[in-house]
């Protein structure tokens, strides 16, 4: 019902980024919104970690690991793992990280579960991490200028989120799946204006934030949300240029044809549709530029 009125009230604000907000905070209830501020009054403990993230995955776990170690390594500390309904080797992947306390592992079955996820998972870290990042499993956080993403975020902690945008890989050309890590085996992406790659993922403060508004945005509570060269965002996303220079988010949108067409009968997370067509890959395909 909440996400019913959220609809219709903010559908009639004009700006994008205030009427998305104010979807949020709609969705996120206001009886909700007066019990969290008042926890955030209240609240004086320091948060346990620096740099979270959050994931809801199907049938990743070959993946897990790379995606894992990766980010580990780039200075995220703490992975909340939302297992929807995986019946593959995901749990044995995962196994080694949990009983290292890496990885905090929920089982979140059914249909269109990604925001639930997410609301989930702010409502039990809020008060944990200083910052959790929300992307998905074909999505690798790649600082360009400094040695990590948290020496990147250091200068945003007056900020409530910042918005990091895709840069779009495409096949490669390769038809089958092969054996090898994603990052070294798809090394050709889209040229840098292409506009999907306008699209951007957040890293938020959570107790700067409602929650957040699909995949993309926060609906936040107090400061602003910034853009990855420390300006404060006023437009909406698809009405920006990209931003590939300081810090960028890999999308491996498609990977292989034949790990497309697996990710297709998966469906998608977010639940927009069921399976993901052929118009999709030709779409995300881009093979324009090859790393060195």
């Amino acid at each position: 019902m909440n996400k019913f009125f959220a609809e219709i009230i903010a559908g009639i604000i004009p700006h994008k980024p205030t009427r998305n907000r104010w979807r949020g905070i709609l969705r996120y209830g206001i009886i909700n919104a007066v019990r969290l501020l008042k926890q955030l009054r209240d609240y004086r403990q320091y948060p346990c970690c620096y740099l979270a993230i959050c994931t809801i995955a199907k049938n990743e776990g070959r993946y897990f690991k790379e995606w894992i170690d990766w980010h580990h390594r780039h200075g995220v500390e703490k992975f909340y793992i939302y297992d929807n309904e995986s019946n593959d080797n995901t749990t044995e992947v995962l196994k080694p990280y949990i009983d290292a306390g890496i990885v905090e592992y929920t089982w979140f079955p059914g249909y269109r579960r990604q925001l639930a996820a997410y609301d989930d998972c702010l409502e039990r870290h809020r008060f944990e991490a200083h910052w959790i990042a929300f992307i998905d499993m074909d999505e690798f956080i790649v600082p360009l200028k400094e040695p990590s993403i948290t020496h990147f975020l250091k200068k945003f902690e007056g900020f409530a989120a910042v918005e990091i945008n895709w840069l779009i890989y495409g096949s490669s050309g390769k038809i089958m799946k092969e054996d090898g890590n994603v990052m070294e085996r798809f090394k050709r992406h889209a040229r840098p204006d292409h506009f999907l790659n306008r699209q951007v993922k957040s890293i938020v403060n959570p107790r700067k934030v409602f929650n957040m508004i699909g995949c993309h945005e926060a609906s936040r509570i107090s400061g602003k949300t910034a853009d990855s060269h420390m300006s404060p965002v006023r437009k909406h996303f698809r009405d920006r240029e990209p931003q590939l220079d300081i810090i960028r988010i890999n999308h491996y949108a498609v990977r292989s044809y034949e790990e497309f067409a697996e990710k297709q009968a998966r469906g998608r997370a977010s639940g927009t549709q069921r399976t993901i067509d052929l118009s999709y890959f030709k779409m995300y395909d881009l093979n324009d530029i090859e790393d060195a």
